[in-house]
């Protein structure tokens, strides 16, 4: 009996690129584009494939507008914070840095920038996946910790760098690394600058998974759409306990609770679990 050719794998679409029915939203930035797919997820890229993805101050100031617009949108459920090409981002321009440096105040106006724009993207209300590939170091790195969670190719790697550079590293992402890794791992990170492959990488608990690079794609697009299904109830109380000190939270979690009691995600998940079939959420 002659044997049945197994059916080709379907082709997965690049995540850097949008697909036919996703919708391109303007970012005000060159380098930075957005778009939201039918399945209520949003992607953010950095496309700068000839530097790298290398981020500019117009990028930073540009990114709280863009996260605060996707916040309001009703469409957008999860987050997606990828690059364009083989690398997720080399950091901040080098060559646009050297002149940021040649005077104090506008050194300073750079860090400001880039600090707000970690810390909203810290603070979006929904959950964000940062999708790994390549190079992924200095504040490329620094915008993939900032998002609640990380998936990353296994020929990824990451580092934090400015002590090759000579620059003092915020406050803010110094001790967001901290509370991920420890402040022995951030010390060990931040005093070498040593660019970590992704298997390392994951073990000292800057990556939650590290796949084969042709899987990546697939696995983004399948968790994310995953995470969109699942409670904004329950994530949107997660995401609030999980950012305050631990002596607040219960009052982080208090309307979380109270709104629970009448919002319809409970009842939905209940029914839907007795019924044998997936929540609407």
């Amino acid at each position: 009996m002659p044997s049945v050719p197994a059916a080709p794998a379907r082709a997965v679409p690049p995540l850097d690129r949008p697909r036919p029915g996703d919708v391109e939203l303007p970012t005000g930035a060159a380098g930075l584009r957005c778009w939201v797919g039918p399945e209520r997820v949003a992607t953010l890229l950095l496309e700068r494939p000839e530097r790298r993805n290398a981020v500019t101050a117009a990028m930073w100031r540009a990114l709280p507008e863009v996260l605060a617009a996707l916040a309001e949108r009703p469409d957008v459920r999860v987050l997606v914070l990828t690059g364009a090409g083989g690398a997720f981002s080399a950091g901040a321009d080098i060559a646009e840095l050297a002149g940021v440096y040649a005077d104090p105040a506008s050194a300073d106006a750079y860090h400001a920038a880039n600090v707000a724009a970690e810390q909203a993207l810290a603070a979006f209300p929904r959950p964000t996946l940062a999708v790994v590939r390549g190079a992924c170091v200095g504040g490329g790195c620094q915008l993939a910790l900032a998002c609640d969670l990380r998936l990353a190719a296994a020929d990824a790697r990451l580092g934090i760098t400015p002590a090759k550079l000579g620059v003092v590293y915020p406050a803010v992402p110094t001790l967001r690394l901290a509370a991920l890794v420890g402040p022995a791992r951030a010390k060990y990170l931040l005093f070498s600058g040593e660019l970590l492959p992704a298997e390392r990488a994951g073990r000292l608990g800057l990556l939650d998974e590290v796949l084969p690079p042709a899987e990546l794609d697939a696995r983004a697009r399948e968790f994310a759409a995953m995470l969109a299904r699942r409670s904004p109830q329950t994530i949107g109380a997660v995401k609030a306990v999980l950012s305050v000190d631990p002596a607040d939270a219960a009052a982080a979690l208090a309307p979380w609770e109270r709104a629970s009691r009448t919002a319809p995600d409970v009842r939905e998940g209940l029914a839907a679990f007795l019924e044998r079939r997936e929540p609407r959420f």
